[in-house]
Order: C-alpha cells, then structure tokens, then sequence
C-alpha cells in the first residue's frame, strides 16, 4: 500500500502532490552573473539614506582603462570605460563612507535594470553594476579589471557581420536569470536582464553558425558601452561556450 502526500491550498481545497506542484509557479532556472572590476573613483560618493529602515544608499562611477597594440600604427592605444555602480547598507558605511575622488576601489556584484543618475540630461545611460562586494585603496595607479562572467540564453538569432578592418564580429542578444537576495524584503527574487553580446573571430564564426535562439551559453569577457548619446551597456565576449538546447 502507497500513501500520496496531500496539501491544503488558500481556499481549504485538498490538493495531491502533484497537483500542488504543477500549481506553484515556477521560476525560471538562475543563472550566473559575475562582475568584478578594479579601478578608480571618478568622483566622491555622494551618500544619501533611505528610511524605514535607515539605510545608506550612493552611486559610484568607476574607471577602468585597457591598452591594446594597434598593429596598423604599431603604437599602443588606450581606452577607457565609466562604469555606473550602485552601492548600498552597511557597504557603503564599510568602504566607502570616508571614500574621495581617485581612490582605488575593488567591487564584485551583478548587472541591474535599474537605470543611473546623471547630471547630464542629454545621456541616457542602459545599464548599471549592483554591487555586493566593495574594498577601499588609497589613491595610486593600478592594473584595472573588467571582468564579468555569466551564463545566459539566446533570445535573437546570432548576426555575423564583417568590419571595416576585415574582422568577423557577431552580434546577438541574451538573457541573463540572476537568484538576487533582496536586503529590504528578505527574500531571493530572480532578476532577469536582457544585454548585447559582441564575439569576435573564429568564436563569431561559431556563434554565428551553430548557435539558435533559446541556446544556453557560458560567456567570459568584460562591460562595454556604446559611444555617442546612448551609453548602452553590452558584454564584449573573451571566450563563449555553447550548450544547444533540447
């Protein structure tokens, strides 16, 4: 003789096992997102609190630089990135309460929707950085990091296309399921941010060849913005792996 566990919905219904899990909603599958930079404050945190409860709440704004050689020209060039960073509780009182401008600052935390504060109404900026993890330097120079890595699906056909200088690049979009532990309501939610990704070379030719919409993916590479009024943020791909779906 079997016995079959039962439960009692809201409304005093008797519901099987079965049942009451085909009931309860389900949640997308959580996936990872890993960013972690290193670089320098662009400015003094500006730290506000929010009530009930207090707490302490600001917006950095972190840049890293990166060299690369320019084969054309044989001469090292440099870029640099603005990364928008929101830091909250009892971080912002750890790290960053006695924070200034130029101040190396370590971070690790995950990509948000929620859209920066700018002074400069002409930008629209599409992307920030949630941060979970801070550490304060002194002032001084230092190897930046931009690293994020995160496991994602494909929600766009993947769109190999040829440069200028001849290099293959592919361009498609993803989705990104992050388990998020909410400190104001005590609760693990899941966050789902949608990004561009950028694949270059024989990685691009791969993508663009085998990958499908609704394929999984593991991606290692680092945060970019677009140039010009929108400072869209997208994922400039190091190493992609691909998982065909089902």
């Amino acid at each position: 003789m079997t016995e079959e566990l039962v439960y009692f919905n809201l409304t005093g219904k008797l519901l099987s096992l079965s049942d009451a899990v085909n009931k309860h909603p389900k949640s997308p599958n959580p996936q990872l997102c890993a960013v972690t930079l290193l670089g320098n404050l662009v400015a003094t945190p500006d730290i506000r609190y929010r009530a009930n409860p207090a707490t302490a709440i600001t917006e950095i704004v972190l840049a890293t630089s990166s060299k690369w050689l320019d084969k054309s020209t044989n001469k090292y060039k440099e870029w640099t990135s603005y990364h928008h960073v929101k830091v909250e509780g009892e971080l912002v009182e750890l790290a960053l309460l006695h924070a200034n401008k130029g101040d190396i600052i370590l971070l690790h935390g995950y990509l948000s929707n929620i859209k920066p504060k700018t002074t400069d109404k002409s930008t629209i900026h599409l992307g920030i950085v949630h941060a979970n993890f801070v550490q304060k330097f002194d002032k001084g120079y230092t190897q930046a990091i931009n690293q994020i890595h995160c496991s994602a699906q494909l929600t766009s056909q993947p769109k190999l296309m040829l440069t200028e200088q001849n290099k293959h690049i592919t361009q498609a979009n993803i989705l990104i399921n992050q388990h998020i532990y909410n400190t104001d309501k005590q609760i693990w939610q899941t966050l789902s941010v949608e990004r561009t990704i950028h694949v270059w070379g024989k990685q691009a030719q791969y993508l663009a060849e085998h990958g499908d919409i609704g394929d999984e993916l593991m991606l290692e590479g680092k945060l970019s913005y677009t140039s010009g009024v929108n400072k869209d943020q997208f994922i400039e791909v190091k190493n992609v792996h691909l998982f065909k779906g089902a």
